[in-house]
């Protein structure tokens, strides 16, 4: 369908849940080249990115707290379309996508709200957050008059109707696209614009990472550093919307740092610059429940190294530096947004920027470029000392009241401790490898791509064919046996053959493809060969990334035999989407009690691929937030109460975990910690999932793990 018509039906199905009313005074909301203007007054915006999906509503209140006190006027979400329609036609604005409910808890802390409504969102989310179900449904198509379009004059939720939505965005980061698109991408940049400004919603619009936003269409930027943008008309203010606290994760990579010192640094190189808007992505980043992480590989924590933790957390020195940065901005704000920047240089790698707002208004912000050496100069002739690397702030042009590299608050240490609850009545379910193909199954000649079959309804997908071998094969009288080879365009397989496991092959962050390569030990006869295909997160980022294929679309091939290789890619297979424990919904609490389980001592004898585990667990005593340890587990997915915790994967960390040194520009490989140990270890169970006693924990295992060795944790912060 085309893309036009993707964005009228996410802005259809958006604005038909925004029917709430609003205590908050009616604003008029514009934009110069200096500022947004509320009411008339400009204004330095401090925002934060806090996705509501990632956390659950009991912890919204107080992370929407936790940031109006850390500095904050904004707080900034997308909007997450494949979670909202999970079906054509099928709505979902309950629990973690209660959008509405998430908009006034912003309005009744007393913050504003970015809404970036997409339908693209990038964000390490599962498709880039379309629904893949769009890829496979022709002429999806809504007139312009129909009834979700008529009823917009009757929500109350944007700022111009006393609502706390200030700023809204249409589409995400499309600039790069263009090249690969043409004139056709322009046409639908600015159709996008002028849909968006048809509206009439009365808060200016946004396009991130789009230099080509027609008027009056804010263009702006995203990165580690955007003190060298500019917007693309002279009357525009210059907004930095993803201001990038730090960095996400991936199975089998680092945990990327991003030091505080140079976030702040480059947060006042662009205030000095002029620049009015700022949004942390993120300040919260929390937790990809589900199977919502995208990739392929990204992990379950969504943490970003971000000012509040995944858990709720304030992460230190983070939080408290960065509040201390606001504080002294917020001094500066009438002079920052009522005159341009004289810059003087006061050394080579050291120069002022002062704003001067008359009646003896003068602000200064000193900054030392140099990434080793700190730097003394002489400014309105008083003597100053500036660490390498960093900016002071002067709100009167005398006195500095924050430096950007000289930081208070101490580094929280955090430390993952015994809950003291203990598992109890664990059960064990094992998959029937032998049953596969006997359900719900479709046949076809040569091999189809995973998602076409799944429409990616779980990450599992059998593909299974047989094979016929002569007596007559020399093997099977004491040679050398055969090898079966399986191409992979991605996330990971296990193999089996007549039953038999031989082995597991995975993609990598750098290359989703791979190979598997093994021998196998066939029999005379029919030989029964079953591949299950893993996905890991769906693509949300690239060029034409919907096109990327996933699952077993090489080759397939037989090395050894006596006639040479034999080419299994052209034959029958069959395929069945998901697990037989799937199907069974062995998650629910309900159906886990009418299967039957292995228990006791039998429970702990085996430990092969493709298991199912449950247990149960009393909720712990406190308040603390609470965590899975599954480091003696290999690979597969959580449930809690029936409520997915996610994928886990003890994939060990790759990388260059050597010293980190704030000073110089930042990139994500620049200071990486965890080397050797597993990406991620601990998994987050909101307590809210919880009740009291007997809480219903469900592993499934694919690669073999030692359930008895699963606890739940406490995070402990001092």
């Amino acid at each position: 369908m085309g893309t036009t018509l993707v964005l009228t039906k996410i802005l259809c199905f958006l604005l038909i849940t925004m029917v709430i009313g609003s205590a908050m005074i009616q604003c008029s909301i514009t934009y110069d080249k200096k500022a947004i203007v509320i009411n008339g007054h400009r204004r330095i915006l401090l925002s934060g990115s806090i996705h509501y999906p990632r956390s659950t509503p009991e912890m919204w209140e107080d992370l929407i707290k936790k940031a109006k006190d850390g500095g904050l006027d904004v707080i900034d979400t997308y909007v997450f379309w494949n979670g909202h329609e999970p079906s054509p036609g099928t709505y979902n604005f309950k629990g973690r996508y209660d959008l509405v409910r998430f908009i006034k808890t912003v309005q009744e802390v007393g913050l504003y709200v970015h809404l970036r409504i997409g339908p693209y969102v990038c964000a390490e989310w599962n498709f880039g957050g379309f629904p893949v179900w769009l890829k496979y449904v022709p002429g999806i198509s809504f007139r312009s008059d129909n009834g979700p379009f008529k009823m917009m004059k009757e929500h109350r939720f944007f700022a111009s109707q006393g609502g706390p939505i200030i700023l809204s965005q249409i589409e995400n980061e499309f600039g790069p696209e263009l090249k690969a698109l043409g004139p056709a991408g322009h046409s639908y940049v600015n159709w996008a614009a002028k849909m968006a400004v048809g509206l009439d919603t009365g808060v200016p619009w946004v396009m991130c990472k789009e230099d080509d936003a027609p008027d009056p269409i804010i263009n702006a930027c995203n990165g580690f550093y955007c003190d060298y943008f500019t917007p693309n008309k002279p009357y525009k203010p210059k907004m930095w919307t993803e201001a990038w606290s730090g960095w996400f994760t991936e199975f089998g990579g680092t945990i990327p740092k991003r030091p505080v010192e140079d976030l702040a640094f480059g947060v006042t190189r662009f205030i000095q610059k002029g620049g009015s808007y700022i949004n942390y992505y993120m300040y919260h980043g929390g937790t990809n429940f589900g199977r919502t992480a995208g990739g392929p590989f990204i992990t379950t924590s969504y943490d970003y190294d971000a000012p509040i933790d995944e858990y709720g957390l304030v992460q230190e020195p983070k939080y408290s530096h960065l509040k201390q940065l606001h504080q002294a901005i917020k001094q500066c704000e009438s002079a920052l947004v009522s005159s341009e920047p004289k810059v003087t240089k006061l050394g080579n790698y050291e120069e002022a920027h002062v704003f001067s707002a008359g009646k003896g208004s003068c602000v200064a912000f000193l900054s030392n470029y140099h990434m080793n050496a700190p730097a003394k100069v002489v400014f309105n002739n008083r003597h100053y000392t500036l660490p390498a690397w960093s900016t002071s702030i002067l709100p009167d042009c005398r006195n500095v009241v924050f430096n950007t590299a000289t930081v208070v608050a101490k580094t929280s240490q955090v430390q993952m401790v015994p809950s003291g609850s203990i598992l109890y009545s664990v059960g064990r379910y094992d998959e029937d490898i032998a049953t596969y193909g006997d359900r719900g199954t479709i046949t076809a000649l040569g091999l189809l791509e995973q998602i076409n079959v799944t429409r990616d309804t779980s990450d599992y997908l059998w593909y299974i064919t047989s094979v016929d071998i002569k007596a007559s094969e020399s093997f099977l009288r004491g040679g050398k046996w055969p090898t079966l080879t399986v191409d992979s365009a991605g996330h990971a397989v296990h193999v089996f053959v007549n039953g038999h496991f031989y082995g597991s092959a995975f993609g990598t962050r750098e290359n989703r493809r791979f190979s598997f390569s093994a021998p196998v030990n066939l029999r005379g006869g029919a030989n029964r060969i079953a591949l299950l295909s893993i996905a890991v997160g769906l693509p949300n980022v690239g060029p034409h990334f919907e096109t990327w294929a996933t699952g077993i679309v090489g080759s397939v091939a037989l090395h050894g035999l006596d006639g040479g290789n034999k080419d299994l890619s052209r034959q029958t297979w069959t395929y069945q989407v998901g697990l037989r424990g799937e199907a069974m919904n062995l998650i629910s609490p309900s159906e886990a009690s009418s299967v039957d389980w292995i228990k006791g001592s039998l429970a702990k004898q085996n430990k092969q691929p493709l298991t199912w585990y449950k247990a149960f667990f009393d909720a712990p005593r406190g308040n603390e937030p609470l965590a899975l340890d599954l480091r003696s587990m290999g690979k597969g997915q959580a449930w809690i109460n029936g409520q997915s915790l996610g994928r886990y994967w003890m994939a060990f960390a790759k990388g260059n975990c050597g010293s980190c040194n704030y000073a110089g520009t930042y990139r994500e490989a620049k200071c990486q910690s965890g080397c050797g140990e597993p990406t991620q270890r601990w998994y987050h169970v909101p307590r809210s999932w919880l009740k009291p006693r007997g809480n219903l924990i469900v592993l499934f295992e694919e690669l073999g793990g030692d359930v008895y060795k699963v606890s739940v944790v406490k995070r402990s912060v001092h």
